[in-house]
C-alpha cells in the first residue's frame, strides 16, 4: 500500500460537490473519512460544479488542467442533460468521452474508476412542488443510467447503482437537504455504503 497515500479524482455535478450539504458530508470526503478509519490514506480532488451536464463537464476537467494521473477516479454525470432536455444521443457521445478521459487520468487501467449511477430527484420536494412528472423524469433517468452502465461494463469499469436507494428520499425527509433537492450527509453516506466494498479492495490490494 502507498505510504505517501492516494488521491482520488471525483468528476462531476452538484451530487459530487455536495450542493446544500457541508464539506465533510459530500460522498467523496465522507469515502476518505471512512477510508482512514480502516487504514488507507486517500485524498479528494473534487472537480464539479453544480448545474453541469457532460459537456460542461469536459470544460471543466480542460480548465482545472489536471496533471499526472490519480489512482482513483469516479463519474458520477447526467442529470442536468435530462433537467435541460438534452438529447440522449449527445449523452452517450459525451459520457463515452468523459469515461475515456477518466481511464487514461488513471493511466489508462479501467480498474481504478468507478462510474456511479444518477439519483432520482423524481422523488424529492422540489419535483412535488414544482408539479413535475416523477415518472417521467424516472424514466428518462433509467435510460441515462442504462446507457452510462452499458459504456461503463464495455470498459471494464465498475457500476454502482445508488438510484434505487435515493426513491426512498420521497418517503424520508431525512435523505434530502435543506433546498428540497440534493441529497443530505445521511444519503450520501448510504452511497459509501454501497461503493466502499470495491474502493477498499481496490486499494488495499496496492
Amino acid at each position: 500500500m502507498k505510504e505517501e497515500g492516494f488521491i482520488h479524482l471525483a468528476l462531476g455535478d452538484s451530487y459530487t460537490i455536495g450542493e446544500a450539504v457541508n464539506v465533510d458530508e459530500r460522498w467523496p470526503v465522507q469515502l476518505a473519512k471512512r477510508l482512514r478509519k480502516d487504514s488507507i490514506k486517500i485524498d479528494p480532488v473534487i472537480v464539479a460544479t453544480t448545474g453541469w451536464t457532460t459537456d460542461e463537464l469536459k470544460s471543466g476537467i480542460v480548465k482545472a488542467d489536471l496533471e499526472g494521473t490519480y489512482d482513483f477516479v469516479t463519474v458520477l454525470i447526467g442529470v442536468n442533460n435530462q433537467y435541460r432536455g438534452y438529447p440522449i444521443d449527445q449523452y452517450e457521445r459525451e459520457f463515452k468521452e468523459i469515461l475515456d478521459q477518466a481511464i487514461q487520468f488513471t493511466g489508462g487501467n479501467p480498474y481504478n474508476v468507478m462510474v456511479i449511477s444518477i439519483p432520482d430527484y423524481g422523488a424529492t420536494p422540489f419535483a412535488s412542488k414544482r408539479l413535475l412528472d416523477a415518472e417521467k423524469i424516472a424514466r428518462e433517468l433509467d435510460q441515462h443510467n442504462a446507457i452510462a452502465e452499458k459504456i461503463a461494463k464495455l470498459r471494464g469499469v465498475k457500476f454502482i447503482n445508488i438510484t434505487p436507494g435515493s426513491k426512498q428520499a420521497k418517503n424520508d425527509p431525512s435523505l434530502i437537504a435543506s433546498d428540497g433537492l440534493h441529497p443530505s450527509g445521511k444519503m450520501y453516506e448510504t452511497w459509501v455504503d454501497a461503493m466502499y466494498d470495491h474502493v477498499y479492495s481496490n486499494l488495499s490490494s496496492r
